[in-house]
């Protein structure tokens, strides 16, 4: 099935189940986006750019990748970049250790991201956040934008919080319990109901 297709049935689902999300829908338009690349390297990038803006982080990401033979991030490649050279690049001290440790289970086989694609979510959620400085929420986007699993909602995630309350008209941050009973309904679209949230922040 091809994403616009599948964009399409979900926002049909949507529509339907949810007259609030609907409003929103109504407004605004997706962005296709491609996924299915190389999983290290997404992981990778992911670590590079927590808590940086987009255009820091895509900066400092396209010095990193020139300090590699060819510029191939590989985890061969990675445990033996200096780690000076990684800071220089303006990568923190913690990153590095991250991206590290994420290069040494990759090469133990402790990651065999070859079985992604038969585990379910949260199995592969558990074998993430065994990588130093990788988390849940790290997981779950990882789960939504590398691997385009359609049906998950991150509860850590601040921006999803804040388009709830503001969709929903809470007075304040929303409980768990109280998002859970929005997004049940949601399911097995929540992914895409996600990318509408953080849509609905800029209107």
């Amino acid at each position: 099935m091809t994403t616009q297709k599948l964009e399409g049935q979900a926002k049909a689902h949507l529509i339907h189940v949810d007259p609030v999300l609907a409003k929103v829908i109504q407004q605004v338009t997706l962005t296709p986006f491609e996924f299915g690349g190389n999983y290290f390297v997404e992981l990778v990038e992911s670590i590079v750019s927590q808590q940086l803006s987009i255009k820091a982080a895509d900066t400092i990401w396209k010095r990193f990748v020139k300090l590699l033979p060819q510029e191939e991030v590989i985890p061969e490649q990675v445990v033996l970049i200096p780690d000076q050279n990684v800071r220089d690049a303006g990568i923190s001290w913690a990153k590095i250790s991250y991206i590290k440790d994420l290069a040494r289970k990759t090469l133990e086989s402790g990651i065999v991201f070859e079985q992604f694609e038969i585990m379910t979510d949260e199995e592969i959620i558990t074998e993430l956040i065994k990588v130093k400085g990788i988390g849940r929420w790290t997981a779950e986007m990882f789960l939504m934008f590398a691997m385009g699993r359609q049906d998950v909602f991150s509860y850590g995630d601040v921006g999803l919080r804040r388009a709830i309350q503001k969709v929903y008209e809470f007075k304040k941050d929303p409980t768990d319990k109280q998002i859970e009973k929005i997004i049940t309904k949601w399911s097995p679209y929540r992914t895409i109901a996600c990318r509408y949230l953080w849509k609905s922040l800029d209107l």
